[in-house]
């Protein structure tokens, strides 16, 4: 869905004249016609979903806060003490908090993102996997980012440190981040981009995450930029 947003109106000049203390000057208006040369700038609206503290929610706000072709919209998240909440109340950002039920059962989020007319879900740190009925009214516009290099250490529970955790404990000398499409099992969706970082002697679940985090400020939204504005 593509939001049409700040409307570049094509312009001609007259002569007004007005009263100024008894004297009479000009001024310059424009008289705005809207014909068929009208010319529309695309917005593209993003619905970021997040389940916990939100710093790559919030990086994203930042990121785009000035791009006049793509803006964060909304933020969306299954958890009443979310610290995402927080970040999006400090950049004037509307959120929605919703249950299970809401989600599954029920359009409460789907009525709501029509409402704020976005045309992207980027998944950021959410947790629960998503309904058919939303696949089905974002076909292809479902973006998730994993820590880790998929298809390993991918699916269900497979999330923070316990990914690190997983990496760390097969011996495994890379990890990384994988950002891909949503489908409807977990992480296996299209792969768009991966990067990789070294897994140190050493490392603990912390240091390894702290490197993948670094990946994930750095190409998430480059790689969302990139992918949404040479969309069809």
């Amino acid at each position: 869905m593509l939001c049409k947003e700040n409307a570049i109106i094509r312009k001609k000049q007259t002569n007004f004249y007005f009263s100024l203390d008894g004297r009479f000057s000009t001024i310059l208006l424009f008289n705005i016609y809207l014909e068929n040369n009208i010319i529309h700038s695309t917005m593209h609206r993003l619905a970021v979903f997040a389940s916990g503290s939100g710093t790559n929610a919030e990086n994203l706000i930042l990121n785009f806060q000035n791009e006049p072709r793509i803006k964060v919209a909304c933020v969306c998240t299954n958890r009443q003490d979310a610290f995402v909440i927080e970040r999006a109340k400090k950049h004037h950002i509307p959120y929605l908090i919703f249950n299970r039920d809401d989600f599954y059962h029920h359009t409460t989020v789907i009525d709501y993102l029509e409402h704020k007319q976005t045309g992207w879900i980027i998944l950021s740190g959410f947790l629960w996997l998503i309904p058919h009925s939303l696949i089905d009214k974002y076909p292809g516009r479902i973006i998730n980012i994993h820590p880790a290099l998929l298809p390993k250490y991918g699916g269900k529970g497979m999330y923070g440190h316990h990914v690190h955790q997983a990496v760390i404990d097969s011996g495994e000398t890379h990890s990384g981040i994988t950002i891909h499409y949503i489908d409807h099992e977990y992480d296996r969706g299209e792969i768009i981009f991966q990067a990789r970082c070294p897994v140190l002697p050493g490392d603990t679940a912390e240091t390894l995450a702290s490197r993948i985090h670094d990946l994930e400020y750095k190409h998430f939204p480059e790689v969302i930029r990139e992918t949404v504005l040479n969309s069809k």
